[in-house]
């Protein structure tokens, strides 16, 4: 007899690896965006800001995807 309120354990682990990137992009995404804007004279200067960007708007929909993923892993909707 299985208990209902019960963690789901591959969940659990699926939203905390989820939890881990946005944690790496919290840091990199924002060195990068820095490092770009101070260098507004190189050439790479528009692609490099597209993608600082990009990965800032990845970090914070990452952070939110894996909340809800360990959330939904503790309270089962079924």
């Amino acid at each position: 007899m299985e208990d209902k309120n019960r963690t789901d354990k591959d969940i659990l682990v699926k939203g905390l690896k989820q939890m881990g990137i946005c944690l790496i992009l919290m840091f990199t995404a924002p060195t990068l965006l820095h490092l770009t804007l101070d260098n507004k004279e190189k050439s790479l200067y528009i692609p490099l800001l597209i993608v600082s960007i990009i990965l800032c708007i990845s970090a914070v929909v990452l952070l939110f995807i894996g909340i809800n993923t360990v959330l939904n892993s503790i309270f089962k909707k079924k």
